[in-house]
């Protein structure tokens, strides 16, 4: 009698478990509705977050995660998906785990995701990313392979924005390309590709004079050239 009594109220306890939880779930969808109606961005993650507590899914974390990333929410977007690089991942996934590990300034790890998402979709814009990190991590052949294959399939109409300035700003994505090869070619040699750098930096403005960044790294060059000059002319006296 005791163990079937047992049974009866285990029995009733799962149901009321349940039928909370379904009640729940209702509300906090409910509430996740009114949220998105209201603009509410902390509202919906925390709407999202008890929802995925409650009924767990991938979709729903790729969404969560993405919704962290678009509010500059870098390490809780990662929190929630994790760094690891999986096969099954979907291109949203990929694609914050990416973003997010570069905004945190990881390059090497964030390229492993960019790497990834060129794999499944190649474009320009990937290939611009792609390449500015390799630069920053020192591989001038992986930069090379990505900025050639961009100039070879940039169109007129695309744009690459830039924040280096207090106001951001658009440029040419040729243009960005160009400056960024003109970064590369300096880099392979200081000394013997200062003069092919300088090409590029100019044609680069020729394609937009109002490109800040190549106007200000060809002033340096600029300055770097004639130090040197001036360095070989002192040399030469004595």
């Amino acid at each position: 009698m005791k163990t079937i009594t047992i049974a009866i109220l285990m029995l009733f306890s799962a149901s009321i478990f349940a039928q909370t939880n379904t009640e729940l779930k209702q509300h906090y969808e409910a509430f996740y509705k009114q949220m998105k109606q209201q603009g509410d961005v902390q509202g919906i993650i925390n709407a999202m977050t008890h929802l995925d507590v409650l009924e767990p899914s991938v979709a729903r974390k790729d969404t969560l995660a993405y919704i962290y990333l678009s509010e500059g929410q870098h390490m809780q977007a990662l929190n929630t998906i994790g760094v690891e690089k999986n096969p099954t991942d979907s291109d949203m996934n990929v694609e914050v785990k990416a973003l997010a590990l570069k905004n945190l300034n990881q390059p090497k790890m964030a390229l492993e995701h960019f790497e990834e998402l060129f794999k499944r979709k190649p474009s320009v814009y990937l290939a611009y990313e792609m390449a500015d990190m390799k630069l920053q991590t020192n591989d001038l052949v992986g930069a090379k392979l990505n900025i050639d294959y961009a100039l070879a399939n940039v169109t007129d109409d695309m744009k690459r924005a830039f924040y280096e300035r207090q106001q951001p700003y658009e440029t040419s994505m040729k243009a960005a390309l160009l400056y960024l090869k003109g970064l590369l070619k300096f880099t392979e040699n200081k000394e013997a590709n200062m003069d092919a750098a300088l090409k590029l930096m100019n044609d680069a403005l020729a394609v937009d004079p109002n490109f800040n960044l190549a106007k200000v790294s060809r002033e340096a060059l600029e300055a770097q050239k004639a130090q040197r000059a001036q360095k070989a002319a002192t040399e030469k006296k004595n």
